[in-house]
């Protein structure tokens, strides 16, 4: 199945892209589009952390190997991705959660968490 057309973020606005480097996404678009065969529901576009790399892992998911046989490049600090939701909420619940792009997270985030809870974790760019 192809990811969604026309999705919406967290605003109801066009859903715009998480991140192309590396390529994110249930469907590897570059957007946190969701559909049937999103296992897992990544709809949150994450700024990911060094204290969100280490939370996963010790949860059993190990974002920062290398898996080559999917093409997948371990994730660093800064790397946009998107997150299951349940893992962000989670990580949120345990006080480390990853800053998030809103106008990247899909709007199905919004019947797990509320946009008024997603917005105090904002991706706010450090400026010089």
């Amino acid at each position: 199945m192809t990811p969604l057309n026309n999705s919406l973020n967290v605003f109801n606005e066009p859903l715009l892209i998480c991140g192309t480097s590396p390529m994110t996404g249930a469907y590897r678009d570059g957007c946190c589009n969701t559909g049937v065969n999103d296992i897992g529901t990544h709809t949150v576009c994450a700024v990911v952390t060094h204290e969100f790399l280490q939370f996963s892992k010790s949860r059993g998911n190990d974002l920062t190997v290398d898996y080559p046989a999917s093409g997948f490049k371990g994730l660093v600090e800064g790397d946009k991705w998107c997150l299951c939701v349940s893992r962000w909420i989670e990580a949120y619940q345990a006080n480390v959660a990853p800053p998030i792009l809103l106008k990247a997270t899909h709007v199905k985030t919004l019947e797990y968490i509320s946009l008024e809870e997603l917005m105090k974790f904002e991706y706010q760019p450090m400026t010089n």
